[in-house]
């Protein structure tokens, strides 16, 4: 497997770190709990999915520190696993991150901007506003890296500060709901039951982009000091907004307007406003979102740009422009997006890639155990805090989460899964190829 070429790197820890806040932030906060309110109405339970989400997403993060600060290329699970376990393993996670880990949540961002916008804008059809936001950000990140990271910059604060603004006056609302934060009787048996796993994959794709920065750390100026610090930083300050929004959620708006529903900002915001406020706010979430398809659209390409560094069939993915970016990935990812918008809906999508998302990273995280066994001397600029019980425990409970989930959403699950297969399948006939190829050459 070749190593990366000689290339420029550019993004600060600040830049890195705002990849990880404006991924992380996105569709699924403001959409999920009209989802996770069909199976669970109780507020103690409701607020712990985002409790124990963003834990595991904490374990998740202290673990992939490890991995990325040791090997520090671009690629992601792809690279990780490639060079720790197996190649064919490392390119069923890479083909799955490309497309379903990156374009899909690029995709469900610009959808839900296309389900925002119309409350604002109502002629605008959604399905075209999804397109045409995919489109302008595969020409920004396309052509460009300067215009691209200081829009990443900037409208990670401008995201940052309108959650803040929505929670100040949240909390603020003189017409309250009556809740209560303590547990109440029968919320024990809601904990373990079926219906709170499933939840979990709402909220497991919620907290999606934990590692951004792994996929990007051959961009990086300090990967290996870097790469732990956007990580953990981000993933906690995550996890306190994320509980905070959903506490304000509940705090402000009644559960029976909320189930099933999608613009879950928009409802909350015209009881903390009211209707002309909630459109303004409207507004502002489809800013917010801006920053999360703009993101995703970055990173995407660059893991098949490292593939294609790697297998000869697919060599023209890391074809690069005069400043090192992948435009021919960005092309296929483009070609990706817009098959996901015209082709499946919004809760289909969500689902695929919170399931296969939730497989790809357990796989990695147990990378972490093969190769403190197979390299106990590799230089490790940071050793994961907790260790064993950090990757352990992350394992499992993706492991009751996907089991769960098998269940209770059995074709998705079997999509997700035949994704997976065809994946491998391919990288069995790409071998087979190169094989071919090499045997007529010689």
């Amino acid at each position: 497997m070749q190593q990366d070429p000689e290339t420029k790197r550019h993004i600060s820890v600040r830049t890195a770190a705002a990849f990880v806040v404006a991924s992380m932030i996105g569709t699924g906060v403001f959409t999920s709990l009209g989802f996770q309110l069909v199976e669970i109405q109780a507020v103690f339970p409701l607020l712990m999915l985002w409790v124990i989400g963003g834990v595991v997403a904490l374990l998740g993060a202290l673990t992939y520190s490890e991995l990325a600060a040791a090997l520090p290329r671009s690629g992601g699970e792809y690279h990780l696993l490639s060079r720790i376990i197996h190649p064919a393993l490392g390119f069923v996670a890479g083909l799955v991150s490309a497309t379903v880990g990156f374009s899909a949540p690029a995709v469900l961002a610009a959808m839900a901007l296309g389900s925002y916008l119309p409350a604002v804008f109502p002629s605008f059809e959604p399905m075209w506003v999804a397109t045409l936001c995919i489109l302008f950000f595969h020409g920004l990140h396309g052509q460009k890296l300067r215009w691209g990271k200081l829009f990443q910059d900037w409208s990670t604060v401008v995201k940052v500060g309108l959650i803040l603004l929505f929670i100040a006056a949240g909390l603020l609302t003189a017409d309250a709901q009556a809740i209560s934060l303590l547990p109440q009787a029968g919320d024990g048996q809601l904990l373990r039951s079926s219906g709170f796993a499933v939840s979990l994959v709402w909220v497991s794709y919620a907290y999606t982009g934990w590692n951004s920065t792994v996929y990007i750390a051959g961009e990086m100026l300090h990967p290996q000091r870097d790469i732990p610090r956007s990580i953990l930083v981000s993933t906690i300050f995550v996890m306190v907004l994320y509980v905070l929004l959903n506490f304000v959620f509940l705090y402000t708006t009644p559960r029976t307007a909320m189930v099933e529903e999608i613009e879950i900002g928009y409802i909350a915001g015209q009881y903390i406003f009211g209707a002309a406020g909630a459109k303004i706010f409207a507004l502002g979430i489809s800013i917010l979102l801006l920053s999360t398809v703009s993101s995703y659209v970055y990173i995407g390409p660059r893991i098949m740009q490292t593939m294609g560094q790697d297998y000869s069939y697919i060599s023209f993915l890391s074809k690069t422009n005069d400043q090192g970016i992948p435009v021919n990935a960005f092309l296929l990812q483009l070609l990706i997006c817009l098959a996901f918008i015209f082709s499946s809906s919004f809760e289909q999508v969500l689902l695929y890639a919170g399931i296969v998302l939730i497989f790809t990273t357990t796989i990695t995280a147990a990378a972490v155990f093969v190769l403190r066994y197979k390299e106990p001397d590799l230089a490790r600029p940071y050793n994961t805090w907790g260790y064993p019980w950090t990757p352990l425990i992350f394992i499992i409970v993706n492991l009751w989460i996907l089991y769960y989930t098998f269940w209770e959403r059995t074709m998705e699950s079997i999509i997700g899964i035949g994704i997976i297969a065809v994946s491998l399948g391919l990288w069995f006939l790409g071998k087979q190829y190169e094989q071919k190829r090499q045997g007529s050459i010689s």
